[in-house]
């Protein structure tokens, strides 16, 4: 094939600039043109006329650079010296002053598609973005590597593409951030963008090529594009996207077809060409350099040579006006056998075939030639010599010079006639195969032609009433034809217009037109909306506008049975069907709000959200002022879990219900509750559940320590809270408060640490505002992240430990937080033990023998939850023990049971309270805490008591004040049953812990055979009122209580009538001394303190009283006490009684019977009280002080005391009294 030869004739020419030209824009409008010169000046003309309508003078230094904003309203030119200028677009006047852009020349600018940015940059190797409003720079300027000779926007504007003088460099026009940097050519003089954004080309000095790369991978495609033997200055590309021409120092302006790389044409300066670009249509290129003049060039594929006058008027389908034009110039020149052979195209087309015949044979006489040879051929053909006409068109191919273009239009044109000769099938097949085997050559024309052609025969087949067949062509036809409806295929391919008539400009809608006839003729219905609707999405708004009438008559027919059948499809929940019909209705273009709300919904609930969100937006552009936009949009932003949209969406929807002037509207609101009070419902139990958690905890998924406002933040970001929420505020009949108590039960548990402190253990204020997981591993900060890991994987968002999640420096914070512990081991969701000494090696055993099991407040960590685990050293399971709950484990609790002395069901199934006070204090009495005040504080739990915590008051203050506070509430006098040394809060309670150590004084049990034998003896002996009178005597006693550090004691008191000391030795530390008292028999006592001795002969300088505490006990009735709430099945003792049934209840009301039956019972039991009374009991010794109130003696054993005479009932009654004791 032959090489392309230089064109050097332009179409037009524009000549005004006396030195180069360096810029050259076309206006949207597409009326003007604007060129930058050297000569300092822009210009503006009329691309009609060539006319300048304006010289632009401002600038002092030659003018390198000219942009112009999509809009057209402005231009922007550079210079040499850096500096700027904006301009009117319209009339040319500057509007700006010259803005000091660079610091040196530059010619790289760029208006970002928007239009509101202007990008420049300069050799100084800086690039600068410019608000276009204010023409003030926006931020700093952006430091390339070199200088940069070319700036382009991408076309979506979110890329900037720079051509500096050693790499293209590509920014985030936003972010300003380098994406990419890779080697051009040498330097890089241009850079220009596909259309579709997917390339960018480059040129430059360092090889005349041009090199493509792909924007996704910044990776060179292919080979480079070559034929250029200067350094490349400019590229361009058409609007389409299918061409581009590069300008180059050669001279040449190259223009280039992207489908097969060809080089399709070649315009030829007389100088180097500085910069090229398109007309908007695509047909002309304009240029201009060194020659100081803009060539423009026609860069479509012609290959009739025809007028343009005598053109223009065969495209019109003015076959008159063509034939007169054709005429005279034959009368001019009657051997132009050009023009004969034009005329002989025009009587073909107005199927005067004998003149066509004549005209193109007196062609072909003057001089044989290639449009001689075409209108021969299809002359021939009209007149039904077909085989002629084939031969008449083989002599054209003596004259295409081998230019494939040539011979590929004429293959073209052979297939047409082939097929106006009624050999359809042989046409198709022929440009087919012409398509397949020429690659490289102009396939699109082959789609045209086939697209045409198979038009044509469906539209033979749908008048035959062929409409399965019609509907083949026609889709065939669209199928082969990829333009889209607006591309200008006439003037692309106007010689097969001028030749056949043919109306390539509704080529593409009438194809698709005749594709829905053929398919509503044919029955496809589904099929023919969706050709319908890809036709009307495709097209432009003219190609709409010339066929309203028929796309009202396919609308009309369509969209009512659709619209019912989707109808009926929602409401039988066939959500699939609903969908299909009520998109055949939409794609109708006939769809009111109703219908896409209808959509809405069944696409929500198919979990369609985006689809259904874009229909609820649709709902709401058609009608802005209906609840029912919103209403969809919840439920699609619901679904899509965009929770924070879907509540505004609901929020909008109440606003739309509240506003509504339809009263029936108006009550649909009393469906709803409002996003606030739903979260307020969701607040309390909120509020419930925390109040039974640690102010400060752990996140475990971040590692950051959060408050309680954090905490419940995150709650409220999460999608539990939002699932809640939603439900909630549209009444869902599945959302009640057990569910919601349970999703916020599930979601704020916590996993509590056990452990012993050690060495520096990190605080509030080292972990406050940082994350765990990624601060240095030092000492405590391993133990505290391995905890928060292992809590996580468990599946626990929130942990706790002692050391870092209490602000020890606020004093309310502390003391809430250690009277509330108890309350947040209970209701932990896992206990965490961190046995630090127990080996990884260690067995059975261990545990026992851990530092923590003899801790303080370890204790109340174990007992307190109901679920707990213990890790050894390396934080593995101890024993390898992983079954759930470690109180579940027989081995392990049978290891608790053995070091710590208590019940394996107890410690399981412990619970806080007044019972068994005296076991729990000897207990307690062997653990030790570093604080010596903290034994008494982490004893708060265990009874139930919250107290003040004052640290610094000392260990008998803070353990005075705990033991006062439980004798005052349970009333239980054993917790003044102890052994050694008396506080100095009060002398009935103990200076230490371990004074409870030793077990509660044994007393020998009577049996009820003994009770009930007593009892028989002392109806003969002790007079049953006197006795009964005792008992009541009794039971008015008021509990022991305390003011003021003193005790006051409901007790029975024996009068002290002797004291003598038993001889010892004088270095002796403790003291034995005998006692008497009236009505006991006599005992003795061993005390470190020394007592004033006295006889009955002597009197006594101090009183001593022996005293039996009064235990309510001894009357056989329950006790009445109050414990606190612990939630949940933390249960109070109260729960384990019951008052027992008596015979009495079984007797009819105020019978004698049931009146001598209670005088029986009651006195039975007031003589059981004298029984129980008679055995023997513990004593205090009390020494009365100056002021009549007394202190307890302490003694280094029990004192066992006995009534001598049970039956002196009167000795008793008279010792019943309410001692003060200091």
């Amino acid at each position: 094939m032959s090489q392309l030869i230089p064109s050097k004739k332009s179409f037009q020419t524009f000549k005004e600039h006396i030195l180069n030209i360096n810029g050259v824009v076309v206006f949207p409008d597409r009326r003007r043109m604007a060129t930058a010169s050297w000569d300092r000046t822009l210009r503006l003309w009329d691309l009609n006329t060539g006319a300048v309508l304006k010289k632009m003078e401002g600038h002092h230094e030659r003018v390198l650079g000219l942009a112009v904003s999509p809009d057209g309203q402005t231009l922007a030119s550079s210079d040499a010296s850096g500096e700027l200028i904006a301009w009117h677009g319209e009339t040319g006047e500057p509007l700006t002053k010259r803005i000091e852009a660079h610091s040196s020349w530059f010619l790289g600018l760029d208006f970002s598609p928007d239009g509101t940015v202007l990008a420049t940059g300069a050799t100084d190797h800086t690039m600068k973005l410019w608000n276009t409003k204010t023409w003030k720079q926006q931020g700093s300027a952006i430091k390339c590597d070199n200088g940069i000779h070319c700036v382009r926007y991408s076309p979506s504007g979110k890329l900037l593409a720079v051509a500096t003088y050693s790499n293209i460099e590509i920014y985030n026009s936003v972010t300003r951030e380098r994406v990419a940097s890779f080697k051009g050519q040498g330097r890089n003089y241009t850079v220009a963008w596909t259309p579709d954004g997917t390339r960018i080309f480059t040129g430059g000095d360092g090889d005349p090529s041009i090199r493509e790369w792909d924007t996704s991978t910044w990776q060179q495609v292919d080979d480079p594009w070559t034929g250029h033997t200067g350094f490349i200055n400019a590229i361009a590309f058409n609007s389409d996207g299918t061409l581009f021409a590069s300008a180059s120092d050669d001279g040449h302006v190259r223009l280039w077809r992207l489908s097969d790389r060809r080089n399709i044409a070649i315009f030829q300066h007389s100088a180097t060409i500085q910069c090229v670009t398109f007309s908007l249509d695509g047909r002309y290129i304009l240029s201009g350099g060194g020659d100081n003049i803009i060539s423009v060039w026609d860069g479509s594929s012609k290959i009739l040579a025809i007028n343009k006058a005598a053109r223009n008027a065969c495209i019109a389908g003015d076959l008159s006006t063509a034939e007169q034009l054709f005429t005279q110039e034959i009368d001019t020149d009657a051997n132009n056998y050009t023009s004969y052979a034009n005329r002989s195209f025009v009587m073909a087309r107005k199927h005067d075939w004998d003149n066509a015949l004549d005209d193109a044979t007196t062609s072909v006489n003057i001089q044989p030639s290639l449009t001689g040879y075409i209108s021969r051929s299809i002359a021939l053909r009209g007149k039904g010599q077909v085989q002629d006409a084939r031969t008449e068109l083989d002599l054209a191919f003596m004259f295409t010079d081998e230019d494939s273009n040539i011979v590929h239009f004429l293959l073209l044109i052979k297939a047409i006639i082939i097929f106006n000769a009624d050999q359809n099938e042989e046409a198709i097949l022929r440009v087919r195969k012409l398509a397949a085997a020429c690659p490289n050559s102009d396939t699109f024309a082959c789609s045209v032609v086939e697209a045409y052609l198979r038009v044509q025969l469906g539209i033979n087949a749908l008048n035959g009433g062929r409409h399965d067949e019609a509907v083949d062509h026609f889709t065939a036809a669209v199928k082969s034809s990829v333009f889209p409806s607006k591309s200008d295929i006439h003037s692309t391919y106007e010689d097969l217009v001028v030749l056949f008539g043919w109306d390539l400009k509704s080529l593409w809608q009438n194809g698709h037109r005749k594709q829905c006839d053929a398919l509503r003729q044919a029955g496809r219905h589904e099929e023919a909306v969706k050709s319908y609707r890809f036709m009307m999405d495709m097209c432009d708004e003219n190609t709409k506008a010339s066929c309203l009438d028929w796309s009202n008559a396919f609308t009309q027919e369509y969209s009512a049975p659709y619209i019912t059948s989707g109808d009926a499809a929602l409401a039988a929940s066939d959500y699939e069907r609903a969908i299909k019909s009520y998109s055949l209705a939409i794609d109708l273009n006939s769809a009111s709000d109703a219908v896409f709300a209808n959509r809405s919904k069944a696409r929500s609930e198919t979990m369609l959200w985006e689809d259904a969100l874009l229909d609820a937006h649709k709902v709401i552009e058609l009608n802005p002022l209906s609840y029912v936009g919103y209403q969809v949009k919840h439920a699609a932003l619901y679904g899509a879990q965009r929770y924070d949209d879907a509540i505004a969406a609901f929020q909008m929807m109440l606003d739309r219900l509240e506003s509504a002037h339809d009263m029936h509207i108006q009550q649909l609101r009393e469906r709803y509750i409002s996003p606030s009070e739903a979260e307020g419902v969701i607040q309390k139990v909120i509020d419930t559940e925390l109040n039974t958690a640690p102010i400060r905890l752990l996140d475990t998924a971040t590692g950051i320590l959060c408050d309680r406002e954090a905490q419940i933040s995150a709650f409220k970001r999460s999608t539990e809270y939002n699932e809640l929420l939603l439900p909630l505020i549209t009444k869902h009949p599945d959302i009640r408060m057990e569910r919601i108590t349970e999703v916020v039960t599930t979601y704020f548990r916590c996993v509590m640490l056990s452990h012993r402190w050690e060495g520096k253990e990190p605080l509030l204020q080292d972990i406050q505002g940082k994350i765990v997981y990624q601060m240095k591993s030092l000492g405590g900060l391993v133990k505290l992240r391995t905890f928060c890991e292992i809590a996580r994987d468990a599946g626990y968002r929130w942990a706790w430990t002692d050391t870092c999640c209490i602000d020890k420096s606020n004093n309310v914070e502390l003391q809430e937080s250690l009277n509330s512990m108890f309350v947040w081991y209970r209701h932990s969701a896992l206990t965490i033990v961190y046995l630090s000494d127990v080996l990884p090696s260690s067995n059975s055993g261990a545990l026992a023998k851990s530092e923590w099991i003899r801790r303080g407040w370890t204790f109340q960590e174990f007992v307190a939850p109901k679920v707990v685990l213990f890790y050894r050293k390396d934080w593995s399971l101890y024993l390898d023990d992983r079954s759930p709950n470690h109180k579940e484990s027989a081995a392990i609790m049978e290891e608790l049971e053995g070091a710590t002395g208590i019940d394996r069901q107890a410690l399981v199934a412990f619970r806080p309270g007044m019972s068994g006070i005296r076991e729990r204090l000897q207990s307690a009495s062997a653990r030790i805490t570093t604080l010596q005040e903290d034994v008494a504080y982490s004893l708060f739990g265990i009874f139930g008591v919250q107290l003040p915590v004052i640290y610094g008051e000392k260990k008998q203050n803070a353990l005075g004040r705990l033991l006062q506070e439980i004798v005052a509430r349970s009333g239980d006098v054993t917790a003044l049953d102890w052994v050694g040394q008396s506080s100095g809060f009060n002398s009935c309670l103990p200076a230490d812990i371990t004074s409870y150590a030793a077990p509660p004084c044994a007393l020998p049990s009577v049996s009820e055979d003994d009770i009930q034998t007593a009892v028989s003896s002392l109806r003969n002996t002790v007079a049953i009122e006197l006795a009964s009178k005792l008992y009541d005597q009794l039971d008015d006693m008021s509990a022991p209580r305390f003011a003021n550090c003193r005790l006051h004691l409901p007790c029975i008191a024996f009068r002290v009538t002797e004291v003598r000391r038993n001889s010892g030795s004088a270095q002796e530390m403790h003291f034995t001394y005998g006692l008497k008292a009236d009505g006991l028999h006599d005992l003795l006592i061993t005390t470190k303190e020394t007592l004033n001795q006295f006889t009955p002969a002597k009197p006594p300088l101090q009183a001593f009283l022996l005293v039996r505490p009064w235990d309510r006990h001894l009357l056989e009735l329950p006790d009445f006490e109050e414990l606190p709430d612990f939630g949940d099945d933390t249960q109070s003792e109260d729960e384990y009684w019951s008052v027992p049934g008596s015979p009495v209840d079984e007797l009819p009301s105020g019978s004698p019977v049931e009146q001598e039956m209670i005088n029986s019972e009651s006195h039975s039991r007031a003589l059981r009280l004298i029984v129980r009374l008679g055995q023997p009991f513990g004593a205090f010794l009390l020494a009365r002080q100056r002021g009549g109130e007394y202190k307890r003696i302490a003694s280094d054993h029990d004192i066992i005391a006995q009534v001598k005479d049970v039956a002196s009932v009167h000795n008793i009654m008279d010792g019943v009294k309410i001692i003060e004791i200091l």
